[in-house]
């Protein structure tokens, strides 16, 4: 929980003000040598650290996934391989594993999903990316719709969704090749598009790159870019917004 949510339960008698100031003494990080976990980013920022699986070596993804387990009740990797996921799930039978999006978690089964995230695809070569933006925003405690393969060679497949993604709080449009999506959804929307280049496409593509310069040069307003495949980002800053527009 966040400061607010601590400070709110205090309030209503749901948590004591000893518990409270303990959860405020713990140290603001964990220092365990090779890696120093932020304790406090949840309280900080409402959501908890999470952990980039890729190039980790097996010790110290089991010890900061057991750590982080502890102290939240809940975990989400990303950008983690098939082989840590069952060196994972030994230990944690409840680990769940997307090969697509490449994502490990253990997520708490009574978390309500608020709001609306329209999470759309050029193609069905950019859905890995989008999984992991969708997943992530998920995590977080935000409803997602999935709106895939409505990419502009074939614009009347997005405009028979349109409906669905202007009611949407946030937009994230993940796109390869030459990344128009994002500009036509801009035009259409009145509200944030988060756009996701890919490195799907062919040569000139430049794994993603000439994507991502489409998306920064888009004259739609509105529209803000993460990196090249870069899910994590667009689904935690796609979440941010949700919240702040269902919090009013």
């Amino acid at each position: 929980m966040n400061t607010h949510e601590l400070l709110t339960k205090v309030k209503n008698g749901e948590i004591s003000v000893d518990a409270a100031e303990q959860i405020f003494r713990r140290k603001p990080f964990e220092d365990m040598g090779y890696a120093k976990l932020d304790t406090h980013r949840k309280l900080r920022t409402g959501f908890a650290e999470v952990i980039f699986c890729n190039g980790k070596t097996d010790e110290h993804l089991q010890s900061i996934f057991a750590q982080l387990y502890e102290n939240e009740g809940e975990v989400l990797g990303t950008r983690a391989s098939a082989q840590q996921y069952a060196l994972i799930k030994k230990s944690y039978p409840k680990a769940q594993y997307d090969p697509l999006a490449k994502i490990i978690k253990i997520e708490s089964t009574d978390k309500p999903h608020l709001g609306n995230i329209a999470v759309c695809t050029a193609g069905t070569a950019d859905i890995a990316v989008a999984e992991e933006a969708a997943q992530t925003a998920e995590f977080f405690g935000s409803q997602v719709e999935r709106i895939y393969d409505v990419g502009v060679s074939g614009l009347h497949r997005l405009l028979a969704r349109l409906d669905i993604i202007q009611a949407a709080n946030c937009i994230i449009a993940v796109a390869g090749m030459e990344g128009a999506l994002a500009s036509v959804l801009g035009g259409l929307v009145a509200k944030p598009v988060i756009a996701v280049p890919t490195s799907v496409g062919y040569g000139a593509n430049m794994h993603g790159l000439s994507a991502l310069l489409t998306m920064i040069n888009s004259c739609a307003n509105g529209v803000a870019v993460v990196n090249i495949d870069n899910g994590y980002g667009a689904g935690y800053l796609s979440a941010q917004i949700n919240k702040m527009a269902y919090d009013k």
